[in-house]
């Protein structure tokens, strides 16, 4: 594992205002609103409703969500990266012991406001702890190793077993919470798609005079490859070279600067990808 100081105790900071911020809004409007988040968030609460109700016993809320990571965590540090899975067990069990701790809070009882604005709040959060190189632990452990290191979309994986908690609320607690924790998951989604951008891709079309320099200038700063294909200019008909590339949103910025940087003339369009079939280079975690 390699240390950066600096950078370790900026990654230490945003997990410890992620966590409070996380617990504060578990305890704020996840609480009040009788909602069920996704993850392993949402099954702790989940289990902690059925053993009040059915079996009239207290669950702390650490215990349970400490549990249900110790397979995902297994997995962070066999296949994903030591310190990266080291920084999120400092905020899965920060967030739990907070969560345990902080006082319940009622801003609204309105369930609408509290679906979207609690959603909103788990979405950013979730994005701060990913852009710090943490995750807030469950799902996001099984996600980023289905897409870093099998390459597949983790979406209908996680989706199915949100789907599996919702039900099983709905079959127990009644469906409008069910419901509107569909509306708090589909908010939290949306803040996460919009923040937090390492697995969503944009292709690259650069028409440039300085093709091969290009290609080196993105291959560079993202480590991706690229093609060179050859091409007419229908206003002046003579010959053009457009190189294409696939990159991570997350760094198309950087890359566009650099291309610019190569060749201040070259004309970029980069549309969003949907899908791609085939290797596709992600940074590793540390």
């Amino acid at each position: 594992m390699h240390f950066d100081a600096r950078k370790d105790i900026r990654r230490i900071v945003i997990i410890i205002l992620c966590a409070f911020i996380m617990s504060l809004n578990i305890k704020t409007f996840v609480r009040t609103g009788d909602l069920f988040p996704g993850g392993a968030t949402g099954l702790t609460i989940l289990i902690q409703q059925v053993a009040a109700i059915y079996f009239h016993v207290h669950l702390p809320y650490t215990l349970i969500n400490v549990l249900l990571n110790a397979f995902p965590i297994y997995i962070g540090f066999r296949y994903i990266g030591k310190k990266f899975t080291l920084f999120s067990c400092l905020m899965i069990v920060l967030s739990s012991v907070l969560t345990d701790l902080i006082p319940a809070h009622v801003l609204t009882q309105d369930i609408l406001l509290i679906s979207i604005f609690g959603g909103m709040i788990n979405g950013f959060v979730i994005s701060m702890c990913l852009m710090a190189d943490a995750t807030t632990g469950g799902t996001d452990f099984i996600g980023i190793y289905l897409s870093d290191k099998k390459g597949m979309d983790a979406f209908n994986l996680v989706l199915a077993l949100n789907a599996v908690i919702l039900c099983t609320a709905g079959l127990l607690f009644g469906w409008d919470k069910a419901l509107y924790s569909i509306i708090f998951q589909y908010a939290s989604t949306q803040v996460l798609h919009g923040l937090y951008k390492r697995y969503q891709k944009g292709t690259l079309f650069i028409v440039t005079n300085l093709p091969r320099e290009v290609c080196a200038a993105i291959s560079t700063v993202s480590h991706h490859g690229a093609t060179i294909l050859e091409g007419e200019g229908s206003h002046d008909h003579c010959e053009r070279n457009v190189v294409y590339s696939v990159v991570s949103s997350q760094e198309s910025h950087k890359v566009i600067k650099a291309v610019k940087a190569v060749d201040p003339a070259a004309f970029v369009n980069m549309v969003k990808t949907q899908e791609v079939a085939g290797r596709f280079y992600y940074a590793p975690k540390d």
